[in-house]
């Protein structure tokens, strides 16, 4: 069935030297148009704690004072109104800024970065004060989100977004090699972009945006397209051959499947783990010794950083190219893959412990964390609620509960007990004797569940987000209960909220007086 769905293409860059400049003239205007709208927010935030605290230092109770204080918090309109009456032009003043002969000029180069670096911007500000508010709030569903905090340089990640009238493309493919960015002009690409080409020549992709960041050594461009395609209802015949396939995650191998993932092979039932981080590891060490031994603010310092980070990068380019091709084949080859509700943020807390009650063997429990990090079990997990819902398979995943290692797939016989150094399941019952991943994976193929409503938006009516909660859930507490960000170890129970005055009594009243 042909549908319209929004589709990124991700091409790396090769930029001139003046292109690498202008590109990173627009990720730091990006950043400093974000750091400017969050200002304006949390500056009204400040006046409204300001006037709340006056009355109750008047003797009014802390809720009356919260309800009489109307603070109003200005959005992308009015900053951006607010910016191009004071912003100034280098061009035409003379001065950057005037100073104390006139007003302030905040930013008089806005003429040498595209508009849509300042709006896009703008637009992140107010989502990421949105998100606080709603998790404040208690309406938004995953973890609590933390106060939005202001991007530094050098720790935020270089990137802007632009947009173009579609009508009149600003932001397209010259050749299948040149990507023409408004104000920047047409910069070389790593790969051919054919694929996205041919799309846009047939009609059958149109340019909504651009979103350019760095990563390492290179800097990207993410296409965002509307996309036409052929999405399969159902699996294909190949795919209904093959039926369910258990995938058990682990260190040791990255994947331990329930039936061979070539059917030729009986050795592909276990898929090796690459280890990248390891392999680097020694190379990794050394950029970093001769990182510590610089100077701080050095150029050669900078040099050994942007080695490091290069060394980084290609380790994690690398981590995603594997995963991509093992994802690709389970969901292009099986009707249905069933995976488990992995506890990653559990499973790499740290073992530290506290002064009082200090951790146990916390050195060899900070390295398996690593390892665990290094076979990226939640990529995995997304890469494989992408795919599934694009090439008509499904996605069943067991609950976090279901001891899988424990229980005999023969029988179904538990355990009492299973440590990780016995690595052979033996049921007492059957005398079933097999590797603990292979019973694990076999265990999961049986006992997940396939969800209702797929995790990704490939344009099939209602969907889950990326907290695997309803894009717009009826009841608001159902949704946010039934989703998390990231697994917990703990039962779901009630988190308290953020607090945005620590004049406040009680959650409840900061929850209901806020603003």
């Amino acid at each position: 069935m042909e549908r319209e769905v929004l589709r990124a293409f991700k091409f790396a860059l090769d930029p001139t030297t003046a292109q690498s400049d202008a590109l990173a003239r627009h990720a730091g205007a990006a950043r400093w148009a974000f750091n400017y709208a969050l200002a304006a927010k949390t500056s009204a935030h400040q006046r409204w704690r300001a006037e709340v605290t006056e009355l109750v230092a008047q003797g009014v109770e802390e809720a009356e004072a919260r309800r009489r204080v109307k603070v109003p918090v200005p959005s992308k309109p009015q900053i951006q109104k607010q910016l191009n009456e004071v912003k100034g032009d280098s061009r035409t003043d003379g001065r950057l800024p005037e100073g104390a002969f006139g007003p302030e000029r905040p930013c008089p180069w806005w003429h040498e970065v595209n508009t849509y670096a300042f709006q896009s911007a703008f637009v992140d500000a107010d989502r990421a004060w949105k998100n606080w508010l709603d998790s404040l709030r208690g309406v938004r569903a995953g973890r609590k989100v933390g106060y939005p905090r202001f991007k530094k340089k050098g720790w935020a990640r270089d990137s802007f977004r632009l947009h173009h009238d579609v009508k009149r493309p600003g932001i397209r493919l010259t050749t299948y090699r040149r990507l023409r960015l408004p104000k920047i002009g047409e910069v070389r690409l790593h790969k051919s972009g054919k694929q996205l080409g041919r799309l846009v020549d047939r009609g059958q992709a149109i340019v909504q945006s651009v979103t350019v960041s760095r990563a390492g050594h290179r800097w990207y461009a993410s296409v965002l397209c509307k996309v036409t395609i052929t999405i399969p209802e159902r699996p294909s015949r190949r795919q209904r051959e093959r039926g369910t396939v258990g995938v058990d995650l682990g260190v040791k191998t990255l994947a331990a499947l329930s039936q061979p993932l070539d059917s030729a092979d009986p050795g592909s039932v276990l898929v090796a783990n690459p280890r990248h981080l390891a392999r680097a590891e020694q190379r990794l060490a050394k950029a970093q010794r001769a990182l510590s031994r610089t100077e701080k603010g050095s150029r050669r310092r900078d040099r050994a950083r942007r080695t490091v980070a290069r060394q980084h990068h290609e380790v994690a380019v690398r981590r995603e190219s594997a995963l991509h091709a093992v994802t690709k084949q389970l969901a292009t080859w099986f009707a249905v893959v069933a995976i488990e509700d992995l506890n990653v943020s559990g499973m790499t807390a740290s073992a530290r412990g506290t002064a009082e009650v200090p951790g146990r063997r916390v050195r060899q429990k900070a390295g398996l964390n690593r390892a665990v990090l290094d076979a990226a079990p939640g990529e995995f997990r997304r890469q494989l609620s992408d795919k599934t819902a694009w090439y008509g398979s499904g996605l069943a995943v067991l609950d976090r509960w279901f001891p899988s290692s424990k229980t005999c797939s023969a029988c179904g016989r538990r355990k009492p007990s299973l440590t990780l150094a016995d690595r052979t399941f033996t049921c007492p019952d059957c005398g079933l004797s097999i590797d603990r991943d292979l019973n694990a994976a076999r265990n999961i193929a049986r006992h997940a569940a396939v969800a209702d409503a797929p995790p990704v938006a490939p344009g099939r009516g209602e969907t889950q987000n990326a907290r695997r909660a309803p894009v717009s859930p009826d009841d608001r507490k159902a949704a946010r209960h039934g989703a998390m960000k990231r697994e917990d170890t703990r039962p779901p129970g009630q988190v308290p909220p953020q607090r945005s005055n620590p004049l406040a009594s009680s959650p409840a009243q900061n929850q209901a007086t806020l603003f």
